[in-house]
């Protein structure tokens, strides 16, 4: 993957801000419903004992399937199908689904619904895809909790290639829905999809795709189908695929393959200029019932539409699976031409009637085929071209490779198999779905040796906290990936992350190894911490129990993938006090966003860290933080020395206030080193109150108790077999 290796938060040639645009920066009027979320009350009318694997379990799979299938050919007077089926409509409402999903931290995706929330349900590229949805209600309020909406996307793709005779792979349900937007930066652009700005990806200014984003504009799922910012050039249009694509998880082979079976079906739209729509959903007239973009009646039956701007189908067969696309890209020259919306777009010179392509309203009619600029890569770029033409020659390969990519696109953020559901998952395990072994659930006797042995090893608290943090940490609920099932943090690259500290690590491991008799080593990982947090307790004078589980199994190299590891390396991790670059964000912002990818709450997140400087568990062993003179035993001193106005503080010179030093008020000798990450449970107010209540006398046990439970939660946080 190009610059993974970059800090995830900077561009590459300039820092940009975490904080990209908000829903009300977009749409200022818009309802404001935060409030009746404050204080943590949920937006979810199911409940929290609601249990979507249950509800799925009785879902009539058969007959919703039969039900989808009717509704590819039952075209609607309020939004008339192209063509009298609606398969590739729903193609691309699923593509776009799932499209957003970006590897650098794991956010976007089909999983939990987002395309019918702002900004979403409002972006330029999923153009008039409220139609789709609302296509769809019908069904979805048939079924009801049996099926969910972000479920209910991925299957009605499925159901419309198949629909239309094309190959598809399988199909795992189980995405439970939300019922708010979820906060992920898409970007700081002021303008979507600005055809006159320049676009993400700038060589002539050192500017690479700034991650963790995907897309090569505000707005975009993938590309600019005219070009880079509106310019038709092939070339640089193949440049930008590769980078978008690969931050979605694909290579060149799937790029091609998704590009050439997606554009098998269907029609770009582009029949009118931009200026005949109306406004996105979210910003829609109260009346219009968020029905955005074009609502004209006249004009829809006429099917003048305009999405991308591009009109035209690339196939003479849009309703139909088949190799016409890449027949028709080699056998013709194209010209560049513009569409009735003023579009940079392709056509052939001098197609012949039989590659011709019916208009969308009226089946007598025949009008051209056309190409994007992106389409146009495939055949002029060297890579995708040797790829496209091998496609070309043997259809059965890509056949496979589109049903693959297609499942891949559809999954890639369900994380394990075993979160699948329904007939239709694959047997076949792929590379990407990080395969483990199942585990051996072992004996409380073998445990409890273990346990025992491990702390008698001459190992310290620090060193055995450290490495069952460096294995399950790496969880990502973005996309359910990571985690300490597996122990990948033996193999490449976990082992040699600077995080990590690979040299103690090794030898913690290797000690673990010796020790751990029948376990696996992903359960005596998991379980040396637990020992490790039990000890530190004890040895300040508390009896704690960590309760995690077993039963992990341990992934070898070849089920791991470890490309696709390498973005999960951390560039902070403000648990262990670890900084490997000064980001254009502050060290805090990138604790908290940790956090969140860990499913942490504000109380959880705060013990942790607390706990964990108490425990000298920091990256480097460094001293920063670790406001006791008894490291290694679980207290809640960090919280009590920091909020003691005895110390004053002040940044250390040359360190760009990422170091801090505590003196005595009175004496000015040093007391302690701190970083943001420390200083900042003292100084935002929000954090200080929780900081406040974990230094109060009597509130030792509730410290001791948030911090096992925050702990456990992490250890077990990729356990979804025991679901």
């Amino acid at each position: 993957m190009n610059d993974m290796s970059k800090c995830p938060f900077t561009g590459g040639g300039e820092t940009r801000a975490l904080h990209g645009r908000t829903n009300r920066d977009w749409w200022p009027e818009t309802l404001n419903t935060d409030v009746l979320t404050q204080g943590g009350a949920s937006p979810d009318p199911m409940g929290e004992d609601f249990n979507y694997a249950e509800a799925f379990n009785t879902l009539d799979y058969d007959a919703l399937k039969a039900d989808l299938t009717a509704l590819m050919t039952d075209s609607q007077d309020w939004w008339p199908a192209d063509y009298g089926h609606y398969g590739p409509f729903f193609i691309r409402m699923t593509w776009h689904a799932a499209g957003t999903y970006r590897t650098g931290d794991g956010r976007g995706g089909a999983g939990s619904g987002q395309q019918r929330f702002a900004p979403l349900n409002s972006w330029p590229d999923n153009g008039n895809l409220d139609k789709a949805r609302r296509l769809l209600w019908p069904i979805k309020q048939k079924y009801g909790k049996s099926i969910s909406w972000a479920d209910l996307f991925i299957l009605a793709g499925n159901v419309a290639i198949e629909s239309m005779g094309g190959p598809v792979f399988g199909f795992g349900g189980g995405r439970k829905d939300v019922f708010d937007p979820e906060t992920v930066y898409w970007g700081t652009e002021t303008e979507w999809v600005d055809t006159g700005a320049e676009t993400r990806i700038q060589p002539d200014k050192d500017w690479d795709l700034e991650n963790p984003l995907a897309a090569i504009q505000m707005g975009l799922i993938y590309v600019n189908p005219e070009g880079p910012g509106g310019n038709p050039d092939p070339l640089q249009s193949a440049r930008d695929m590769r980078v978008t694509f690969e931050r979605m998880a694909m290579n060149d082979e799937e790029t091609v393959a998704l590009t050439a079976g997606g554009h098998a079906f269907g029609k770009a739209h582009g029949a009118a200029q931009a200026d005949t729509f109306g406004s996105a959903p979210e910003g829609e007239a109260l009346e219009n019932q968020a029905f955005g973009w074009l609502t004209d009646q006249s004009e829809i039956d006429a099917g003048n539409i305009t999405t991308s701007g591009i009109e035209g189908s690339w196939s003479n067969n849009p309703t139909s699976w088949s190799h016409d696309y890449f027949r028709l890209l080699f056998k013709y020259d194209y010209e560049l031409t513009k569409s009735p919306a003023g579009a940079q777009m392709w056509t052939p010179v001098n197609p012949e009637e039989a590659d011709m392509a019916p208009d969308a309203r009226d089946p007598n009619k025949k009008v051209p085929t056309i190409m994007t600029t992106a389409d146009m890569a495939l055949k002029m770029d060297p890579e995708y071209e040797k790829i496209s033409r091998r496609f070309l020659e043997n259809p059965e390969q890509l056949d496979d490779a589109f049903a693959r990519a297609w499942f891949k696109l559809c999954h890639r953020d369900m994380g394990p198999k075993v979160r699948y559901l329904g007939p239709e998952v694959p047997d076949e395990d792929l590379i990407w779905q990080d395969p483990v072994p199942a585990g051996s659930t072992p004996s409380d006797s073998a445990v409890a040796d273990f346990k025992t042995a491990i702390i008698g090893s001459g190992l310290s608290v620090s060193e055995l906290v450290k490495a069952a943090w460096a294995s399950a940490s790496t969880y990502r609920g973005s996309d359910h990936r990571g985690g300490a099932n597996g122990a990948r943090v033996r193999l490449a690259p976990q082992k040699d992350w600077a995080a990590n500290d690979p040299d103690e690590l090794g030898k913690v491991l290797a000690k673990i190894d010796e020790l751990r008799g029948d376990l696996s080593m992903a359960d005596a990982i998991v379980l040396a911490g637990a020992a490790a947090v039990e000890k530190a307790a004890s040895d300040a004078g508390h009896s704690v129990s960590v309760d995690v589980s077993t039963g992990r199994g341990d992934a070898s190299e070849e089920q791991t993938d470890a490309e696709s590891f390498v973005p999960f390396e951390p560039f902070a991790d403000g648990f262990r006090n670890y900084l490997k670059t000064k980001a254009g964000v502050k060290t805090e912002d990138m604790l908290i966003d940790r956090a969140q990818l860990l499913g942490l709450s504000m109380p959880e997140m705060t013990a942790l860290v607390g706990g964990m400087r108490a425990l000298g568990a920091n990256s480097g062993n460094s001293k920063h933080g670790v406001f006791t003179d008894r490291a290694g035993q679980l207290t809640n001193d960090f919280f009590v020395n920091l909020l003691d106005m005895s110390t004053r503080w002040a940044p250390v010179d040359g360190s760009d206030d990422e170091e801090y030093v505590g003196t005595d008020r009175a004496s000015g000798a040093e007391k302690y080193r701190a970083t943001r990450a420390d200083l900042i449970f003292g100084s935002n107010s929000v954090l200080r109150a929780q900081a406040e209540v974990f230094a109060e006398s009597g509130n030792e046990q509730l410290f001791l108790d948030t911090f096992v439970s925050a702990w456990t939660k992490v250890m077990d946080a990729d356990r979804f077999d025991l679901a």
